[in-house]
């Protein structure tokens, strides 16, 4: 791998130090190393994506696709983004032989912490996070992206709507998938918004990795996502409304005058409406990928009831 990544960065060297995990499916490895280059030592994290055999199906055409868009955000779009959205700085990208090499600044050196289970304090900073990028990109198309962003969108997850077993809610999901594509405000999501995917500082500032699934949609499919993967069971029917109102607030102030008061006004009305159908959408993934052991609060059953 140095020589690869020396060949890439155009570095003098690279030491390569911890492994930091191994990637969904054994698809490579996340690894900590260190550039020697003409202004000193840098420290970087590197993906190293080595897929398995091509097995000729749709889940490996996906995440194969789903690195090169990674890479295609990096370079393109995540350079517009500031300090109040902030993301690692790619300093290098290359794909060969079915292979793909990412080079980026260590988060955890610039002052950021690293992934770890989230506090209830913590999640209003990651929903400021979340409104500057949806704020960022508001009415943009996604070229290079995913058309429709989110790892579970439907045109994606076949087998998982093969298996479920809530008979209404599969006939229902082809419905709720257009409603959501068809929505007036669009912007670019980050597509897999948990806890795992951010990174905090001492200070309450958030960074987010990993834009595999990066694409076109409302932004309330990430919030919605968000707080369904950090809110306890059962605490979800008092505590959504309060983040919902905190996430508006911050992208209206993401905003600024971006949008004229009465478009502001039509956003937040549309996108209140559909997040209850964000929520729904996910939990049309998660029943279909873990039949019989998914268990959703009494909020998710609530808003199936209501969608359907």
């Amino acid at each position: 791998m140095s020589e690869r990544v020396v060949r890439a960065t155009g570095a003098r060297a690279f030491e390569l130090g911890a492994r930091l995990q191994e990637l969904w499916g054994r698809y490579g490895d996340l690894w900590r190393g260190e550039l020697s280059t003409e202004g000193g030592a840098v420290g970087v994290v590197v993906k190293d994506v080595k897929p398995p055999l091509d097995d000729g199906g749709l889940a490996h055409r996906r995440k194969l696709r789903s690195y090169r868009i990674e890479q295609r955000f990096y370079r393109r779009f995540a350079p517009r983004l500031g300090e109040q959205c902030r993301v690692a700085k790619l300093l290098a990208a290359s794909e060969g032989q079915g292979a793909f090499l990412t080079v980026l600044e260590d988060l955890e050196a610039s002052g950021f912490s690293g992934r770890r289970r989230i506090a209830e304090a913590e999640i209003s900073g990651a929903l400021g996070w979340l409104a500057a990028f949806h704020a960022s990109f508001l009415g943009e198309s996604p070229d290079e992206l995913w058309k429709v962003g989110t790892y579970w969108h439907l045109a994606t997850r076949p087998d998982e709507l093969a298996r479920m077993r809530h008979p209404a809610l599969r006939a229902a999901a082809p419905a709720i998938d257009a409603r959501l594509n068809a929505a007036r405000f669009r912007t670019f999501v980050h597509g897999d918004a948990k806890p795992d995917n951010m990174c905090f500082a001492h200070d309450g500032r958030v960074a987010l990795v990993d834009f595999q699934y990066v694409g076109g949609g409302v932004g309330v499919k990430d919030v919605a996502y968000f707080l369904s993967s950090c809110l306890a069971q059962g605490s979800c029917a008092r505590l959504v409304p309060r983040y919902l109102n905190e996430y508006f607030a911050a992208l209206s102030a993401a905003l600024g005058s971006k949008l004229a008061p009465s478009e502001l006004g039509a956003l937040e009305h549309e996108w209140r409406e559909l997040f209850p159908l964000a929520w729904v959408d996910l939990y049309r993934f998660l029943v279909g990928w873990a039949p019989g052991q998914y268990d959703p609060d009494p909020f998710s059953d609530d808003l199936v009831r209501q969608v359907l």
